[in-house]
């Protein structure tokens, strides 16, 4: 049991003698190296100042909206006699969907037709006969005003006849139908929703400082989640006068071809505006500017002679800059940075001004202008 002690005693005193030999090794480094007016050094990541074009975008989301869309429903009640189309359908302006049952409405129109031809002969007759004074002025007025009167008659019926007929407003898809024959519909209930989709309008909204960047016949771009990695290109076709005086935002409508029907309605969408001419700038990763209230600043590397060991000896210098729009992880440089200079990208907030630095670019903060969202 002793022996067992004195062990444990041993390994115990010999770890802390080691964590104490360690720091004190540490700190006698620490003390050569500030005898020796050097300072260590400190690890970032750097990439090159360069010129790159720039489109100036806005970016904002908004949802799709067909050029024309209905819920196609019926003017008057009846009892669906056929049905004469499928769920899904492609139909053109025009084409039959419903017929609902007319055989009364039919009846009664062939018998006010008849009406109307027994009246249009009476006055026919009687207009010869008021040639020859056989009828007076009353009676041929008579007449023509009871004509009128059946013809009126005629027509009423077959506007409403007509309306048992229910067709496509518009070329179109079809929608998801429930309506079966022998079903009795109501004025107003739905048959069936009809979408026009050869194009389709995205609807947005942006702040109304950009009021002045938006114009009719802008280029966009829209994406989607449901199809990643394309693109739908499109133009502003309008923009509504009025802003929100609650948001201050205005809406925006691009028209977007859909040749092939992929984008539908009521979808969420992200749209790009490329607003006013592109330029170059210099540009950088977000990452390597340090904001600060009094002012926005980067690190320059620079090379300095050598260090003891024969290797380039680079002092980072830093400097204030002024920085422009942004696009994704990269910022444009206005002034304070020329092109082909090394800025630090990471790594800065250990920095002072003519630290000196060694440079691993292994691993880069991410300087992607159009970054997509990944899933985990």
């Amino acid at each position: 049991m002793t022996k067992r002690m004195l062990l444990m005693l041993a390994a115990v005193a010999l770890l802390f003698g080691g964590i104490f030999g360690y720091q004190a090794f540490q700190a006698r480094m620490a003390k050569k190296s500030m005898a020796a007016g050097q300072a260590p050094l400190m690890t970032v990541t750097t990439i090159t100042a360069k010129s790159l074009p720039w489109q100036p975008q806005l970016k904002a989301v908004g949802s799709l909206r067909a050029v024309r869309g209905v819920d196609v429903t019926c003017e008057i009640a009846g009892l669906v006699r056929s049905v004469q189309f499928r769920s899904g359908n492609d139909v053109k302006a025009g084409q039959l969907l419903v017929q609902l049952n007319a055989d009364a409405d039919v009846a009664l129109l062939r018998s006010l037709r008849a009406a109307a031809d027994l009246a249009s002969t009476v006055y026919i007759r009687d207009i010869k006969q008021f040639a020859v004074k056989g009828v007076s002025q009353a009676t041929l007025d008579a007449d023509a005003a009871d004509l009128k009167v059946k013809q009126a008659q005629v027509a009423q019926q077959e506007a409403l006849v007509d309306k048992k007929i229910i067709r496509a407003p518009f070329t179109g898809r079809l929608g998801i139908t429930t309506v079966n024959p022998g079903q009795y519909l109501n004025p107003g209930d739905k048959i069936v929703t009809l979408q026009a989709l050869d194009a389709i309008y995205a609807d947005f909204y942006l702040p109304q400082q950009e009021l002045a960047s938006i114009a009719l016949g802008q280029t966009v771009a829209v994406t989607t989640d449901s199809y990643p990695g394309r693109i739908f290109s499109g133009r502003i076709t309008a923009v509504n006068p009025r802003v929100d005086p609650e948001t201050r935002n205005f809406q925006v409508e691009a028209t977007i071809a859909n040749p092939r029907h992929v984008l539908l309605p009521g979808m969420y969408v992200t749209v790009e505006v490329r607003a006013g001419a592109g330029q170059n700038f210099l540009t950088l990763p977000q990452t390597a500017v340090t904001f600060n209230p009094y002012g926005e600043t980067i690190y320059i590397v620079e090379e300095k002679g050598q260090r003891p060991d024969g290797k380039p000896l680079l002092i980072a210098r830093q400097t204030f800059v002024t920085v422009g729009p942004t696009r994704g992880d990269q910022v444009a440089i206005l002034t304070g940075v020329k092109d082909g200079e090394e800025v630090v990208t990471s790594g800065q907030l250990k920095l002072k001004n003519g630290s000196p630095v060694i440079v691993d670019n292994r691993i880069q903060p991410s300087n992607n202008a159009a970054p997509r969202p990944m899933d985990e």
